[in-house]
């Protein structure tokens, strides 16, 4: 699966077009590797995501194309949230 629809499906983001406009942007990284929006994702795989002042890391437990609302938080397990500064995005 894509990661731009992946991070909709999973209910990470609300919206594919954010996802799609955080890789366009080089804020989404899969295993330590900055990616477009088309890039695939599969379980196993530790996605980074940076938008606003955070910094998320989850890994990819499934990727299935449907998944009700309530199952959604089954497709991840959350690895890493924290808040980071202006300084440490322009750096990283």
């Amino acid at each position: 699966m894509r990661i731009d629809k992946y991070l909709k499906v999973s209910r990470i983001l609300k919206r594919r077009t954010i996802s799609k406009e955080l890789a366009v942007n080089e804020r989404i990284e899969i295993n330590g590797r900055v990616v477009k929006p088309a890039h695939e994702v599969k379980a196993g795989d530790i996605v980074t995501i940076t938008f606003g002042n955070r910094r998320l890391s989850v890994r990819v437990l499934s990727t299935e194309e449907v998944k009700r609302k309530q199952d959604a938080q089954e497709m991840y397990e959350i690895l890493e949230e924290e808040r980071i500064s202006l300084d440490d995005q322009k750096l990283g």
